[in-house]
């Protein structure tokens, strides 16, 4: 090949890679500009709301809590106690429990008194089968707590039979290890109430990473900053995706994803489509997709709606392993779902959900590894045939880094002036510096977990889910 040919080729590269990165960077100051507008609206409309009234009315909605457990021996009991324990009047809650090989339901048969009950199923969406069946308490304080024994299924399958179980007008979909705070329903039923020229299909909010935190009695006693440099960085990863990203993309009505540790969907829009897709490994991303897309062919008025306020709590991986684990499914997971509903892409019958929300997703979200690499390549060729311009190259780094930076202050900024949740002495200092290291200490992994995640979903064609070591969050022990 001619050096001239080498030239032209370098240069398509060189300013394809110019245009990515000033889109990527431009669309981060459009996303931050919304959301901050969207999040000031929020916290100045909800501080004259009397969540009492939602509390005492005797028709708010019927809602129940599903949460799929496997495995789970260490944290169920506790976090049993915290979904019971929720400030809502007509809710119930259904433990899905998917086939575990430890003791889990013994836990559950012992802690809350249960017994077997003969139960009838309406098997709206097909399951896999009963194994020691469905249980219910003797004892009247837990009244509202089902527990149900099947064969395992995966994550999707379990919440297939609790919407079955379900006889709720709305269903809250949670992971089990999640601690979820006493008014969480009161806020995220809001949206479907205020609904009026529209359809809220689901409501998702802010999960936040509750490792190091003390909890007691299923109730969140005390924020503490973990002491793992590894779960401190996905703190202000989280802070950035759901303070800044899923804030703004709510302003427009263009969510593709609510996070599988919460959310309250319309049962019967769920059940319309068919469920929880068994055969991904994203099913938290594809149910919203499918939903979103019934609604833009029946040509209906709705809204994904999301909720700022820090709701649910989770324990984060606190090793790489287990972070990388995560990361590799939930890549496969997109690319699934996207290329599942390949059809909205760039189609103008779907609206902004095709012209906006997707392109934006596939391009900045789901190739964005993939771009990110082949740059890393490129300089890598640059650098073997002496053809680095290293002024420019440095002067590069040096604002992608800077950007990064800034975009977590913007994060940390607006948790600061909202909810404020780390409140101890030096806590605001150690996050400031925290942004300066997070991206030597986190995106690198992310890229190789993600890049792994495209690996083994198109070469090794896995089905794994990725599963999470639990540490339990009870203890308050920093880790």
């Amino acid at each position: 090949m001619e050096s001239s040919t080498i030239k032209i080729i370098l240069e398509v590269f060189h300013y394809l890679f110019f245009i990515c990165s000033f889109l990527a960077i431009l669309s981060y100051i459009i996303l931050s500009i919304i959301s901050a507008r969207e999040t000031i609206e929020y916290v100045k409309k909800n501080s004259f709301v009397n969540y009492k009234h939602i509390l005492s009315s005797p028709i708010s909605p019927s809602i129940t809590i599903i949460a799929p457990a496997y495995n789970e021996s260490l944290n169920v009991v506790e976090n049993v106690r915290s979904l019971l324990s929720n400030h809502y009047p007509n809710y119930n809650v259904i433990i899905v429990n998917d086939g575990s090989s430890d003791d889990s339901l013994e836990k559950l048969i012992e802690a809350y008194d249960l017994e077997y009950v003969d139960y009838t199923v309406d098997e709206k969406v097909k399951t896999k089968p009963f194994r020691k069946g469905v249980f219910k308490s003797k004892n009247p304080a837990f009244e509202k707590l089902i527990v149900v024994d099947k064969e395992n299924g995966g994550k999707a399958d379990a919440l297939n039979m609790g919407l079955n179980i379900s006889d709720s007008k709305y269903v809250a979909c949670i992971d089990v290890d999640c601690l979820l705070l006493e008014d969480a329903l009161q806020k995220m039923i809001k949206p479907f109430l205020e609904a009026t020229d529209h359809k809220v299909i689901v409501a998702g909010g802010v999960i936040r990473i509750a490792n190091s935190c003390v909890i007691k009695g299923g109730k969140l006693i005390e924020v503490n900053l973990p002491k793992n440099l590894l779960v401190q960085s996905q703190i202000l990863e989280y802070l950035r995706a759901f303070l800044l990203g899923r804030m703004a993309w709510s302003r427009l009505n263009g969510l593709l994803v609510i996070s599988g540790a919460f959310g309250i969907f319309d049962k019967y829009i769920a059940l319309e489509v068919g469920g929880y897709d068994t055969n991904t490994v994203g099913e938290d991303m594809e149910i919203i997709v499918r939903m979103r897309r019934h609604m833009e062919e029946k040509n209906e008025k709705y809204k994904v709606a999301y909720i700022p306020d820090p709701l649910c709590w989770t324990e984060a991986p606190d090793n790489y392993k287990t972070l990388i684990s995560q990361r590799n499914r939930w890549t496969r997971g997109t690319i699934e779902t996207l290329r599942k509903h390949r059809k909205i892409a760039f189609n103008k019958n779907y609206g902004k959900f095709g012209l906006i929300s997707y392109p934006y997703w596939l391009i900045f979200e789901r190739l964005a590894p993939i771009i990110e690499l082949v740059g890393l390549l490129y300089f890598g060729i640059l650098i073997a045939f002496n053809l680095v311009h290293w002024e420019y190259a440095v002067l590069f780094i040096a604002l992608a880094y800077l950007f990064s930076v800034l975009f977590s202050l913007v994060a940390l900024f607006s948790e600061e002036l909202t909810y404020n949740q780390y409140k101890k002495k030096g806590v605001g200092i150690k996050l400031i510096l925290l942004c300066i290291i997070e991206p030597i200490i986190l995106h690198p992994v992310i890229l190789y977990a993600a890049i792994r995640g495209n690996i083994d979903y198109y070469f090794n064609k896995t089905k794994k889910w990725g599963a999470m070591e639990r540490k339990g969050m009870s203890s308050g022990e920093a880790n």
